[in-house]
């Protein structure tokens, strides 16, 4: 993709209506790329999304699949292939993020955060290396892995999960696939917490701001250009994965 850009290329996000996966489908579309915009039960913010696609220039098509149903997500790779008519880009970034710690973790709840947010972004990057054979693909991880999260277990197991998986799949598909990521950090208040939870936690990294989606879209939208990247992952966090090892808490409280 070096000196062309991503005109003409067409991208398939997971959890592309809404947040990130939103702003990622609007910074890769503004270099020309086409999005399939997957999503689950946001239909109303996908049809908005797609509306604002085509004023951009660029096609986009919706695939809806649930996650917790493997007929639907199995199936997903193979149906964005089918409306959009070829792929070369996968963003895996729709996940799940449920508060629990270690005296309330479950099996069931580990369970639903590997199934969502690990092994559904393996199964999609498995079936883009097999129907299509090369490209980009790039995983969504979480700063949050350079240490510990106590009030996120399930999810923080699922995110290292993911991480490892980012590095053995870099490693096969090459060099037709190149597989990198990008671990976000503080961008976003998490669903049901208001602006206020960012200004409470901005001292807490290295820049003492937080960050905006956008920054975490033109990560992405670096990495589906770059042609000499695999198994990288690039931290979206304005240095709060350096400040981990510290004591290896993250103060989300």
């Amino acid at each position: 993709m070096a000196g062309e850009g991503l005109r003409g290329k067409t991208a398939l996000i997971t959890g592309a209506a809404r947040r990130i996966g939103r702003e990622t489908a609007l910074a890769l579309a503004a270099e020309g790329a086409n999005i399939v915009v997957h999503y689950h039960r946001s239909e109303e913010e996908a049809q908005s999304l797609l509306g604002e696609l085509r004023e951009r220039g660029v096609s986009g098509w919706p695939v809806r699949a649930d996650f917790g149903q493997p007929s639907e997500y199995e199936s997903l790779i193979a149906r964005a292939r089918e409306a959009a008519g070829g792929l070369d880009i996968l963003v895996n970034n729709a996940s799940i993020f449920p508060s629990d710690d270690l005296e309330t973790i479950t099996w069931e709840n580990l369970a639903a955060n590997v199934q969502v947010n690990a092994w559904v972004p393996f199964v999609l990057s498995r079936e883009f290396a097999r129907q299509v054979g090369e490209g980009k693909i790039i995983n969504l991880l979480d700063t949050r892995t350079a240490g510990y999260d106590w009030s996120h277990v399930s999810y923080l197991l699922s995110k290292h999960l993911l991480g490892a998986l980012t590095r053995m799949t870099a490693y096969r598909y090459a060099p037709g696939i190149a597989v990198n990521a990008v671990a976000p950090g503080l961008i976003l208040p998490p669903p049901g917490k208001d602006e206020s939870y960012l200004e409470r936690l901005k001292d807490t990294v290295l820049l003492h701001r937080h960050g905006e989606p956008e920054d975490v879209a033109q990560a992405v939208v670096f990495l589906a250009k770059s042609d000499y990247l695999v198994g990288e992952v690039i931290y979206v966090d304005g240095g709060r994965h350096l400040m981990e090892p510290g004591d290896g808490s993250h103060p989300d409280k």
